[in-house]
Formats: structure tokens, sequence, C-alpha cells
């Protein structure tokens, strides 16, 4: 089992020992519109950890019906605070805002959730400076595991821009041969079945039958998925898949916090870029 608390908890008590080799705190704002409960307690977890970990933390709240041109100044005004390396706007925004303009907003060297179109196009051009939250962290999964990518076959399930994309991207430049699929791929059974590393980002619950893993196969299962008995699942059967993977991330405990780890990890190299510390720093990250 992929242990993603286990593994958040060592690498956020690295990363809280080297802290105070700068000069002041990192700086990490996030803005919430909006009250929906799901989004309040995501930031609320966010705020915590980096309180934790040492970080200097913004939260800024704005109500639902906030206009647009107010939401993208709070970005203008963070992008202009020099206390803050990281922003972040959490996701999806409510109503007619427009999500992909006020993340444009966010300057690139203070986009430590990965996804402006400044990161996603070096990410896709294999120099990547801030990664993906999500990806980042299943790549950091594998590694703990040392599921070996080079050569391997993987398919990733789902090709949104915020997980399956940049997941595929990661995969196939660690020299794993990708397959990326969707709604539209045919006979997605076969493709699981020949595959070395399966990983599911799709939304569904236990979309995927662990009957289709084959024997020894990574998976890692991004979803998570609240049923009627208020249970949380992923998007893969987990019983028979364990049954059969070499490796598997349980739901939840396995790539949610790695989400969260991966963000104050962007946001310290964020800071110490923007302080122009030590390299060192962040060469293992």
């Amino acid at each position: 089992m992929l242990d993603g608390r286990a593994l958040r908890r060592s690498r956020n008590k690295r990363l809280k020992e080297r802290v105070p080799s700068l000069e002041r705190p990192p700086g990490l704002a996030v803005v919430l519109v909006g009250e929906d409960p799901a989004s309040q307690v995501y930031v609320s977890m966010k705020g915590k950890v980096a309180e934790r970990i040492g970080f200097h933390h913004r939260q800024i709240d704005l109500p639902a019906d906030t206009p647009q041109a107010v939401v993208e100044a709070t970005v203008d005004s963070l992008n202009a605070d020099p206390a803050i390396d990281g922003i972040l706007v959490q996701l999806p925004l409510p109503g007619d805002l427009d999500d992909k303009a006020v993340v444009e907003r966010i300057l690139p060297e203070k986009d430590v959730d990965g996804l402006t179109a400044a990161s996603l196009g070096r990410l896709m051009q294999g120099r990547p400076v801030m990664v993906p939250c999500t990806p980042l962290g299943v790549m950091r999964l594998l590694a703990s595991a040392e599921v070996p990518l080079s050569g391997a076959s993987a398919c990733v399930i789902g090709r949104s821009i915020l997980v399956g994309r940049p997941i595929a991207a990661l995969l196939e430049q660690a020299n794993a041969t990708v397959t990326l699929c969707h709604s539209r791929t045919r006979d997605l059974e076969a493709v699981v079945r020949r595959s070395d590393v399966v990983v599911v980002a799709i939304g569904r619950p236990e979309a995927i039958p662990g009957t289709w893993i084959r024997e020894g196969a990574a998976v890692i299962d991004v979803g998570i998925n609240r049923l009627g008995d208020d249970r949380l699942v992923g998007d893969v059967h987990y019983e028979t898949a364990a049954a059969r993977a070499g490796a598997i991330t349980p739901v939840p405990g396995g790539v949610g916090p790695m989400t969260i780890a991966m963000l104050m990890e962007n946001t310290f190299r964020a800071s110490v870029i923007r302080q122009g510390a030590s390299a060192e720093l962040i060469a293992d990250l």
C-alpha cells in the first residue's frame, strides 16, 4: 500500500528543517471564493500544514458574488506582495467567474499550483519549474515505492489539464510508454490489462474493476468519491485491485495527502528562487 500520509509527514518534516535557512519564511496565499464546504475544509487543511512547517500563510475569503474584476485585482495585489511567494486560487470558482482568466493573472514565479499556461508549457517542453501538485505527488509516490518507469507500459485514464495530461507528460519524461485514455478510448480493458502502471483520474466511483489490473502492476487512484452511505471510494475497485497489484494507493490516504505536501514544496521552491537562496535547498525536492 502506497501510504500518502506517511510520505507526506516525512517530506514535510524535511521541509520544516530547511525553512530556517531562508532570510524570511516562505509565503503562501490562498484565495477562496464562496462558501463551498469541501473547498473550505481543503483550504483550512492547507493553512494548517503551512503553519506547522513554518510558512507565512494568508487566506483571502471572498463572497460567491464577487465580480470577476475584484477577484483578478485580489490576485494582482498578491503578485505585488513581496512576502508572498506562492498564490493558489481554490478551484472551481463559483457562478460565472472565469477560472482560466483568474489563474492566468498569477505570475509564473508564484504559480505554485502549476496551472498557468507558462507553467504547463514548460512542463510539456520537459523543463518544468512548477509542476501541478497532484501529478507531482503521484510521481513522488511511485518513486517512494521504487516502481520502475523506464521502459514501462503506463496508462493514464482521464485527460484533464489539472491531472491526466500533466501526469502523462511526467511519465513520458520518465521514459515510460504512455497511453492517455478517455471516454472515447476503444477497449479500455485491454489497455489496462497490458499496463505496468495504471493512473486513474476520472471521478467515477469504482469505475475500473480490479480484475482488469495486470498482476504486479502499480495502481495510482486519484479519484475520491462519496457514496450514498457516506463511504469514500476511489475510481478503482480497491479490494479486487489490491489482490493483484504490486503497489496501490488507498482512498482516502493515498494521493490526497501528497497534493498538499507538493503545494508546500512548490511554495518552498518558489521562495528559494525568489530570495536567491542556495539551490542546494531544493536540489532533491
